[in-house]
């Protein structure tokens, strides 16, 4: 049996443009496509195509817009999903869309990629939602109702958790790359003129020493202001100066090009990248963080680092899961030294230790993140990846960080991300990473 999908849009080319893009669906039979102009159009078309599975539709519309098609859908009991489209910074309307009912969404311009696995995704969930309407008939209606509503509270957590992600991912990512930017031009007008100033410099210096040779001994006036400026020194001094600016200027460039390999924003699909690239540029953008208060250590990181291949990933999506768990680390380790002494802290200094190496059969990377903290309890490390869940005060954590990055490695990379702790053990982080990636093994939503 074919599905039934409704696209409700005003734009007058979407029709074509969807049919064209799925034209082996529609000729298969294995999906039928209707179009509305407005939400008016679209609850008619449902009075005359009740069997409709999903509903696709674009916020701003004449007549009827999407949030009040979504409320009006809301009182129609069909087994049918509602996915909403709109421009990528309209996200309060989203999430009012998400509180609404709707089952997923995607932003303009359309990803047809995405549409796509959208679409398989949501229509596996009304298929689901078909059978759940068939169980509700059966004696064990209040199980599978109580089953029912536990799956419903999880998939509203997550979509909350990624609309909150999405909106971070968004304006960090850009944040990070306009500061690069703007700091990159700057720098570049110093650094290419560093040379020119040396030169002239050498060259005003070497005059000097001309104008000494021929106008021995110097005339009282001049005597006296060599000995004001201490000319000795400063001749001295000159080149030391202009070599501690040059390496000032390559640092700024350092710390300019890890901004940039952090943000990625040129790199949204996978594609293969150097990991330790991505740990170093994460540790660049904590380094203020890993400084402690004067006369206590600081955290050290330890790095040991394996010979690796380039790994296929989101570079961006996989940077963010180690900014999360180095901040969790460091959010521990700087908390346990208020519970130390000074003494304490000098006799045993707390660290964080990054490792990386491949696995046996040399199909995946592993990052090993390690610190020598207070640990976790048994409670606190079983639910150390649910979404929402800190020990945080409230106000300091979301509970998002670990819960995101999990879906990251697994859904996104078909990878694995595990906990090891115990209390006052320290904590591990095991992130594994497939360094090929297969399209089927990846959600790509």
């Amino acid at each position: 049996m074919s599905a039934k999908i409704m696209f409700v849009d005003d734009e007058t080319d979407l029709k074509s443009l969807i049919t064209q893009k799925f034209r082996k669906q529609i000729r298969a039979e294995e999906w039928q496509l209707f179009f509305a102009h407005n939400g008016v159009q679209a609850l008619e078309k449902l009075k005359e195509r009740p069997d409709i599975d999903i509903v696709v539709t674009d916020l701003n519309m004449p007549e009827m817009d999407g949030i009040t098609l979504l409320s009006k859908l809301n009182q129609i009991n069909l087994p049918f999903k509602t996915i909403v489209i709109s421009a990528y910074d309209d996200l309060k309307n989203i999430r009012n869309a998400m509180n609404f009912g709707a089952f997923d969404f995607l932003t303009k311009p359309i990803d047809f990629q995405d549409l796509e696995i959208t679409l398989n995704k949501t229509l596996r969930e009304v298929q689901q939602l078909k059978e759940n309407q068939h169980l509700r008939q059966s004696e064990a209606w209040a199980r599978e109702q109580a089953e029912h509503l536990h799956y419903s509270l999880q998939d509203l957590k997550k979509t909350q958790a990624q609309l909150i992600q999405t909106a971070k991912m968004a304006s960090l990512g850009q944040v990070v790359a306009g500061i690069a930017h703007e700091i990159n031009n700057p720098v570049n007008f110093i650094y290419g003129n560093i040379s020119h100033v040396s030169d002239y410099i050498q060259d005003l210096l070497h005059l000097l020493q001309l104008y000494q040779q021929q106008y021995t001994p110097p005339t009282s006036e001049i005597q006296t202001e060599i000995e004001a400026i201490d000319l000795e020194f400063l001749i001295a001094d000159l080149p030391h100066i202009m070599a501690s600016m040059k390496g000032g200027v390559d640092r700024i460039q350092k710390i300019v090009l890890s901004l940039r390999n952090f943000s990625r924003l040129d790199e949204a699909h996978i594609k293969p990248v150097d990991i330790h690239q991505g740990i170093k540029s994460s540790l660049m953008i904590l380094q203020n963080r890993l400084h402690t208060r004067a006369a206590r250590p600081d955290i050290q990181v330890i790095e040991d680092y394996s010979a690796l291949p380039l790994v296929e990933c989101y570079a961006a999506e996989l940077n963010q899961v180690f900014i999360n768990i180095l901040s969790n680390a460091i959010d521990a380790l700087k908390e346990y030294n208020k519970q130390r002494s000074l003494e304490d802290i000098r006799a045993c200094p707390l660290a964080i230790t990054i490792r990386t190496f491949l696995l046996e059969e040399n199909s995946r990377v592993v990052i090993q993140i390690l610190d020598n903290g207070p640990g976790m309890t048994a409670d606190v490390k079983d639910r150390i990846f649910e979404p929402f869940f800190t020990t945080k005060p409230v106000g300091e954590g979301t509970g998002l960080g670990l819960y995101i990055s999990y879906q990251i490695v697994l859904e996104k990379h078909g990878g694995a991300l595990k906990c090891f702790s115990e209390e006052r053990q320290g904590a591990e982080f095991w992130i594994e990473i497939p360094i090929r990636q297969t399209r089927g093994a990846l959600d790509l939503s």
